[in-house]
């Protein structure tokens, strides 16, 4: 790798650092060439990204962000999951690092807050932004709902006398 492709990896992390709400320090112990595809397509599908670059290069690009302490955890063989959802790269991990001994999680960091290993499980733990959302969208329909077979209801409840009136009638 040449100096111009070094600053390019380099620009690249400063824009994913500058972008993202969570990093996840990973080891990756030998993962095979199937489970690493396998992690990233999942960290892909849950709108994560995943990848492996080489320490000296991450620490500079950690320089100067908000997430600068994370070069400490940067030894040995080691990748980084990032996501703009602060649950999505966390939940990959975890749930993945629970399939294979050759995956572990180092620590992390959620904005300026360092996260140990139980940080980022507990971070894994939470519902995502779509699931609050969906949530939150929930709550607020049902009052609504409720008001509108309140408002209803003695309509239908007319309905069905003039209906079984109108049956009484005819018999």
């Amino acid at each position: 790798m040449d100096r111009s492709q070094k600053a390019d990896v380099v620009d690249d992390l400063k824009t994913v650092f500058a972008e993202t709400s969570v990093v996840v320090v990973t080891r990756n112990l030998g993962l095979t060439v199937a489970q690493s595809t396998d992690l990233r397509l999942k960290m892909r599908d849950a709108g994560a990204q995943f990848k492996v670059t080489k320490n000296r290069l991450a620490l500079i690009a950690l320089e100067g962000s908000r997430y600068s302490p994370l070069g400490e955890l940067l030894t040995g063989p080691t990748a980084l999951a990032t996501s703009g959802d602060p649950v999505a790269a966390a939940k990959v991990a975890v749930d993945f690092a629970k399939t294979t001994d050759r995956f572990e999680i180092v620590g992390g960091a959620m904005g300026d807050t360092m996260l140990d290993v139980n940080g980022i499980k507990a971070l894994a733990a939470l519902p995502s932004l779509d699931q609050l959302r969906a949530t939150i969208i929930g709550l607020v329909q049902a009052p609504a709902t409720k008001i509108a077979r309140t408002v209803i209801e003695p309509a239908a409840q007319l309905a069905r006398i003039f209906t079984a009136y109108a049956a009484k009638e005819a018999a």
